[in-house]
Parts: C-alpha cells; structure tokens; sequence
C-alpha cells in the first residue's frame, strides 16, 4: 500500500479528542494540559506525522523564505552573492530557496511564478540574459512583495538595486592597459541591452578616448562572452591588417578563451599582448599568467541585497522607497597585464 501522510485529524481520532486541540497541542498553546501535550507528541511521533510548515506559514502571514533567482549557477560570482544573501538571510531567521534561470526568461518567468505561490516574503533577482520584457518583475511590486535587483538590473521596475559601478571598472581596466604602454586595445562586449555590459563598454570608450587613443569599431566584439565566444573574437582579432594588442573583457571567460588563442599562436602576454578580464571568478589566479581581473565584491553585493529586502520588509512595502546601492569595483593586477 502507498504510504499515506498523518494529519492531526488521525492523531485526534486516536486520542478521542478534537483536531483542534491536537493543533493547540502541537503549537504549545498554554490551553492544552502538559499531559495532553505529551500524549499528542507520542501518537504524532508513532503515527510519523510531519507539520505542514506551508501552510502553518499561511496562516501566520509569512513563510520566512527568500527566494533567490542567479542566471548560472556555476559562476562563482553568483555563488559568492547568494552566500553574502544567506549570511544575513539566516541571521535574521530566514531560509533561502535558489532557482537558476540558465538565462532564460521564460524559466525566469516560470520560477516567479513557482515563488509566489510558495507565498515567499521576498524575492533577489539578477535579470536572466534573454529577457527584455519584465511583466514577470512588476507583478512582484504589484503584490506588494519586496524585490531587490544586483548585478543585472533594470531600474524601470521599481525595485532596489545593488551593482557594482560598472563604468569605472572598465574605465580602471582600460586606463591599466594604457599605462602599460599598449597601443590598440580592443573590448570583448556583452550585450547592450543588459546595464552591466552597456556601463562596462562606455567605461572603456571613456579611457580610450581620455587617453587620445581612437575608438575603433573593428576592435569591439559583441556576444554572450564565454570561453568559446572569446576564442572565436581572438581569432578574427589577430586576423586583421591592423590587430590589437590588447584586450579589456567585460568577463573573465572570454578573456580565457582569449588567452588559449595566444598561447596557441606562440603570442607572449603580457610582453606581446595584455589582458584584463571582468569579475574575478576563481579560476583568473591560477591561469598561467594569472589573469587581471575586476573584482565586483559579490559577497558584499549578496549581504547589500539581504539587507536592503530586510529594511523594505520592516518599513511595510507602502513606506519603503526603493534605493540604489552602488558598490566601488577593485581592479587586481596580475601577470596578464603587468609589462611594467
């Protein structure tokens, strides 16, 4: 036979009692005897009965769960967030629930829908790479519900915000490459419609042309940036007339991709060639030579988020208004750009 689960109404009929008292019982409710406290706890345990958390959450207003939405789940960068997000989640007496949306806004959509009728209180979000339109979002701030946007945002929501300023990064990793005297430098883009990767483009063209060096266009590669993406960029980069002699990425797997071409090609970097990645994802200390990088502080960036849904939730969703977080990016040094 399929095992069937206990509720409180087979706990009340082997008692001879009422379904409401083995529910006060269960809760402690100073109403119910000791003994018959005792006696609900002895048959709940024989009968393997289990409380639905869910629903005694329902009727209590609140669930104590966050809900936590990462594009991939297998950047450290976003391990990093949600471990910050659980630092502080926990602390204050809440569980994290993690969806991957694998950069697709249809899963986006779908695992919004999955959290709100799980009836979570709060939902941290970085936006999934194919989505443009965010009627999934808005119907959170509908509810009432507090949602916090990092990394990947879009500030027409109407949500909190937590990113790392973007356009400095780029301009500090840019500006590294000029001071280590290359000359035509090139930029591994993502794509424009994302805040991240429009900031982090901006911020290079700012440092070329501070520099007086020409923006060209030839040298700009556009695409989802992973490591075959920056191989493929590579190869059509070295085969120009005129090719660069290094590369700003705004992330650190196409710059590995990039790095392999070289390293095929017999290209010495940093002597020959340089290169700066974005993120500083765990592998860019033990590529040889180790890659320049940003650093985003993602654990900073999960506690921010964390706090910010805690604030919103102690002022009401009425009361709270929105806020931006803007965190001040790091650019770490390594060998695939010090030729200096």
């Amino acid at each position: 036979m399929a095992n069937k689960k206990s509720t409180i109404h087979d706990i009340a009929r082997a008692l001879g009692v009422t379904a409401s008292t083995v529910s006060r019982a269960l809760n402690n409710n100073p109403r119910i005897s000791e003994e018959m406290r005792r006696q609900v706890r002895e048959v709940a345990a024989r009968l393997g009965y289990e409380p639905n958390h869910i629903a005694s959450a329902l009727r209590r207003g609140h669930t104590d769960i966050i809900g936590v939405i990462v594009p991939t789940a297998n950047r450290s960068f976003f391990a990093n967030v949600v471990r910050g997000v659980q630092a502080i989640a926990q602390t204050a007496g809440y569980n994290v629930i993690i969806c991957q949306s694998n950069d697709s806004s249809t899963e986006e959509a779908n695992i919004i829908d999955a959290l709100l009728r799980l009836r979570v209180d709060g939902i941290i979000a970085s936006i999934a790479r194919e989505t443009r339109q965010f009627v999934h979002f808005r119907k959170v701030r509908q509810k009432g519900i507090p949602l916090v946007l990092f990394d990947r945002v879009n500030e027409d929501i109407g949500a909190s915000t937590v990113v790392i300023d973007d356009q400095l990064g780029a301009y500090q990793a840019t500006q590294h490459l000029v001071q280590q005297g290359y000359r035509r430098i090139g930029h591994f883009a993502g794509p424009q419609h994302l805040n991240i990767y429009k900031y982090r483009l901006r911020g290079y063209t700012d440092a070329l042309e501070v520099a007086g060096m020409a923006v060209d266009g030839r040298l700009i590669c556009t695409g989802n940036l992973d490591v075959a993406d920056g191989r493929r960029y590579m190869e059509s980069l070295l085969a120009l007339s005129e090719p660069p002699d290094a590369i700003f990425s705004a992330s650190d797997y196409a710059a590995v991709g990039a790095m392999q071409v070289l390293k095929e090609r017999g290209i010495s970097v940093p002597q020959d060639f340089g290169i700066v990645g974005f993120a500083n994802e765990l592998f860019t200390s033990f590529t040889d030579p180790g890659l320049s990088t940003v650093d985003q502080h993602s654990e900073r960036m999960g506690e921010f988020a964390a706090r910010l849904f805690l604030e919103e939730i102690e002022s009401g969703a009425e009361a709270f208004l929105p806020h931006k977080t803007v965190l001040t990016p790091t650019l770490i040094v390594r060998g695939s750009s010090r030729r200096r």
